[in-house]
């Protein structure tokens, strides 16, 4: 089982104004095991960045009305997601126009026309930043150890096990030990935006991933935050 089918595939966002373009990227993006939304201009693409909270975002400069400069300036901006990767894609070559999109925010800048697997390698440097467990990466907290591509947990040197829903949801958890994760960001994360599922089956299974990292001793490592969600540590 790939690292992507067990956990919850991470979501790139392709604001892109030519259809071709837009369409090739969707193709390999898939092709690789990423969801993918679209949009083809900078207002559409502000809506999507606000409604699907994308994993990483591969933006385009030159976009009608807002350009994509603008569009990364506003997203660097806002607290709630300016940690959203952004990889911009230009045509502009000058390096003072890499220096100014890159001192606008972006993450990296591939110029126009890029090499597919390069932007690919890149893309994937990112998520290994801000989304590990689903590029194989091993995670830790304090005694806790996740070998995302293996599929198995340890705690203080000894196996534990847990059913896949609970993995997804330690490895979400994991990825950013202590931020405060609300119910439906759990939900998404774990379950996908998709599908629907009660929100009180998060407490379900924050109880059942507990009673797993808790069954040969050690403390609650999983916090509950009143009226909002849980965190690790």
């Amino acid at each position: 089982m790939s690292v992507m089918a067990s956990l919850q595939k991470p979501c790139v966002l392709v604001v892109e104004d030519e259809s071709a373009q837009r369409e090739i990227l969707t193709y390999n993006l898939e092709a690789e095991g990423f969801q993918v939304v679209q949009a083809e201009n900078g207002d559409e693409a502000m809506l999507l960045v606000e409604e699907e909270q994308p994993d990483l975002i591969l933006l385009d400069w030159m976009l009608p009305n807002i350009s994509g400069l603008e569009v990364c300036r506003r997203i660097k901006a806002d607290p709630g997601k300016r940690r959203i990767p952004v990889i911009m894609l230009s045509a502009r070559s000058e390096e003072v126009d890499r220096v100014r999109g890159l001192e606008t925010g972006a993450d990296d800048y591939m110029v126009k026309p890029y090499s597919v697997v390069e932007l690919m390698a890149r893309l994937r440097t990112q998520l290994r930043r801000t989304r590990p467990a689903t590029m194989g990466e091993r995670l830790s907290y304090a005694d806790i150890i996740l070998d995302s591509a293996e599929h198995r947990v340890f705690r203080a040197g000894q196996a534990l096990h847990l059913g896949p829903t609970e993995f997804r949801l330690l490895s979400t958890l994991m990825e950013k030990p202590g931020r405060v994760w609300t119910r439906e960001q759990l939900l998404d994360r774990v379950w996908g935006r998709d599908v629907y599922v009660d929100s009180r089956t998060i407490d379900v299974h924050v109880g059942r991933l507990r009673k797993a990292l808790m069954v040969n001793g050690g403390d609650n490592p999983v916090r509950t935050v009143r009226g909002t969600g849980y965190a690790l540590g």
